[in-house]
């Protein structure tokens, strides 16, 4: 028979081990992003995912006759929020024009740091 503070021991190591298998929320490094630079495009909007953990912005830029897409990065949808984002914010077809941190591997986007629409109000990002 196991005295109490065996049990209690035994409970305690259980309850340790269930915590941590518990999913742990990860998040990525901002690393990829070269956040000494600033890269501004001017495109069409193709899609806006107002999600968690990061909103995207999918944008269509017409370079050397050619349409590239950029992925761009954003917040989360509370941090968004707070500086007056919506997820009405951008809509397909919209002319914007933003400025990123370019991705290190030179593909096409990044994290976008202000956005101004074709009206010419702009807005940070961060």
């Amino acid at each position: 028979m196991m005295g109490w503070h065996t049990r209690a021991g035994a409970a305690a190591v259980v309850a340790a081990v269930m915590l941590g298998a518990q999913p742990v929320a990860g998040h990525h490094s901002f690393a990829v992003f070269d956040t000494r630079s600033e890269v501004t495009v001017k495109g069409t909007v193709a899609e806006f995912r107002w999600t968690n953990p990061h909103s995207r912005l999918l944008l269509e830029v017409a370079e050397g006759g050619a349409t590239t897409v950029y992925d761009i990065e954003m917040g989360g949808t509370g941090s968004m929020a707070l500086k007056g984002w919506r997820r009405t914010s951008f809509k397909p077809g919209d002319q914007v024009t933003v400025t990123i941190n370019p991705l290190r591997d030179g593909s096409p986007g990044g994290m976008l740091v202000y956005a101004t629409d074709a009206q010419g109000v702009g807005r940070r990002a961060r």
